[in-house]
């Protein structure tokens, strides 16, 4: 399992708290100082279930000088919505977690954070 997180950011030090808390195998990716590629976006979009516009975080002051909020949902501008992500990792929403199924949630909350430790194998109880 893999967290990509930003360690200023309370709902991320809150996911890993748990992640410890349950005794989980994770390696961290703090993904501002090691930003995702296209490639990779494109990947965990896919676990995730998600489009890019699904894991970007509007309200940031660089959406806003994008114009982001703006731009369209289409398959058709999908991979400028992917591209700006992978040039601007603050805009990604966080904290993403990679479970060893194969599949990715978004740990925004509690049950997203058991659930990605659940599909890992690692809930015993």
């Amino acid at each position: 399992m893999e967290i990509w997180l930003n360690p200023a950011c309370s709902k991320c030090r809150s996911a890993v708290d748990l992640l410890n808390e349950e005794g989980a195998e994770y390696t961290v990716r703090r993904y501002l100082e090691q930003p995702p590629t296209a490639a990779e976006l494109r990947e965990v979009l896919g676990r995730l279930g998600l489009e890019p516009w699904d894991i970007t975080r509007t309200q940031e002051a660089e959406a806003a000088e994008l114009g982001i909020g703006g731009w369209e949902r289409t398959d058709a501008t999908r991979e400028r919505w992917i591209e700006a992500l992978a040039e601007r990792p603050r805009l990604i929403q966080r904290p993403i977690i990679t479970a060893d199924d194969g599949t990715a949630l978004v740990g925004r909350s509690e049950e997203a954070v058991r659930e990605a430790v659940a599909r890992s194998g690692r809930d015993d109880r």
